[in-house]
């Protein structure tokens, strides 16, 4: 079976071919560290975390490398507003976002390279630049010849004519075209800067992740990801200054996962959704949903998803998702019966031996989640119907075996967390024990109400000879 992603440079899904067999030379470019990171960033590091899993699952290697910029001027703006440095802020920042990488169950990257540890790297690379004619000197700053470049605009689909009819560019009398672009920036009062044979000074945003990828990965890698706003000017940036200076590909695929919209519930019962900004002051802190969700429910939102959608994220969303996580936990539970062979053992061996075909069927085709998702739940249900009629040993066992598998590929810890119904558990059994009672009892109709009130709020029985089982 064949790995087919899709390709934003070809606008194609194409087959994944590794430069070198057996292993994959994967860079995403990280977070600009100026505040605590948020839900959309921790969404993009889920979607390369999925993928890198799958990858490592079909028996690929993975260099990843994720760099952080750590030097900008969103930080030097932060710091400034703040009164604290901006390498130190920065810095406090990288140790706290990847705090939150653990407490997302994201794996570490390779590598995880700064800007300030790569500056002796970054100043080669642009002589390198301007001694091939590709960049030049201005009173301090240097900036790289779009015009010289005969490919630029292909990963986005523009001509230069129309980036510069369609684009605002800063207008520099310095600058040889409007259309060319910082590779290094002369120090301004008050901001940190490094020497450089240009003078004092840092580096433009584009030149970091060249450098850094060529640095630790190569000069050509097989996948480079980020988020689809990244294509243009990021990426396209990226490709000009790369490969005019290898001569080489930069990147055989181009990922872009889509963007995190935040949904609404408006007066009228409708949604609307709308961009996370601190403006309309919707921004979610990975570590505020963590103090109220666990964190496999967000990564069933971003599972639930095409990656290259946008995704939706809301209260009701995540409740919904919430529910499928105790389902998924559900097939965990312990067998309750002996029964060991017999027609319902070879169903549910049968619909084990299908879920994994099932499951990288779906995965080879570009990252398809939601599918797999899907294959997952159909297991669970088997599982589930199993343990109804009394199944064990060793066929239920592997089906459990194997549901944990494939819920590790896609990043799911399956651990309880702070799900509002795992802490409401204690009372719903009491309720069902309530309602044991009452049948017994007779008092059919207190006892139907118990379980409407519990389906109100998202708690489903099932009854079963071996008594009720519950799941949300």
């Amino acid at each position: 079976m064949t790995i087919r992603l899709y390709n934003t440079m070809t606008r194609a899904t194409d087959e994944l071919r590794p430069i070198t067999p057996g292993l994959i030379r994967m860079y995403v470019c990280g977070v600009t560290v100026y505040d605590r990171a948020h839900i959309g960033h921790a969404m993009s590091a889920m979607v390369f975390d999925v993928l890198r899993r799958y990858l490592e699952f079909r028996q690929l290697q993975v260099m990843h490398v994720v760099n952080f910029t750590d030097v900008d001027d969103k930080i030097i703006n932060r710091a400034n507003d703040l009164g604290r440095d901006p390498v130190e802020l920065a810095s406090s920042y990288v140790n706290e976002f990847r705090e939150d990488l653990v407490s997302l169950n994201i794996l570490p990257a390779t590598v995880y390279p700064r800007v300030t540890e790569s500056m002796p790297q970054i100043i080669a690379f642009i002589e390198q630049l301007i001694a091939k004619g590709y960049a030049y000197a201005a009173d301090g700053d240097v900036y790289f010849r779009v015009a010289k470049d005969a490919d630029y605009g292909r990963l986005s689909g523009r001509s230069l004519s129309d980036m510069v009819s369609g684009t605002r560019f800063d207008v520099d009398a310095r600058k040889e075209h409007p259309g060319d672009f910082a590779l290094w920036k002369g120090a301004k009062p008050g901001e940190p800067a490094w020497p450089s044979p240009w003078g004092p000074g840092r580096p433009g945003w584009h030149i970091e992740c060249s450098t850094m990828s060529l640095d630790h990965l190569g000069e050509e890698i097989d996948i480079h990801g980020g988020g689809n706003d990244l294509v243009f000017p990021h990426h396209e940036n990226e490709i000009a200054q790369s490969e005019s200076l290898t001569g080489k590909t930069f990147a055989r695929h181009w990922i872009h996962n889509g963007m995190l919209q935040i949904q609404t519930k408006l007066a009228d019962g409708t949604y609307k959704l709308e961009k996370m900004s601190k403006s309309l002051g919707n921004v979610v802190t990975i570590r505020d949903f963590l103090t109220e969700h666990p964190a496999d429910a967000l990564r069933l939102v971003v599972l639930s998803s095409y990656y290259r959608n946008p995704l939706a994220y809301g209260v009701d969303i995540v409740a919904d998702q919430e529910r499928k996580l105790e389902r998924i936990r559900g097939g965990l539970a312990p067998a309750t019966g002996a029964v060991t062979s017999g027609e319902a053992v070879s169903r549910l061996a049968e619909a084990t031996a299908a879920a994994r075909p099932t499951f990288v069927a779906a995965m080879d085709d570009d990252l398809n989640t939601s599918v797999a998702l899907a294959t997952i739940f159909e297991l669970v249900r088997s599982i589930n119907v199993a343990r109804d009629v009394g199944v064990s040993g060793a066929a239920f066992e592997s089906a459990q075996t194997e549901l944990r598998t494939l819920c590790g590929v896609l990043g799911l810890t399956l651990e309880a967390g702070p799900s509002k119904v795992a802490e409401a558990a204690p009372f719903i059994e009491l309720l069902i024990e309530l309602r044991a009672e009452l049948r017994k009892a007779k008092q059919y109709q207190l006892s139907d109400m118990v379980r409407n009130r519990l389906s109100d709020l998202g708690v489903t029985l099932e009854d079963s000879a071996q008594g009720t089982r519950w799941k949300a």
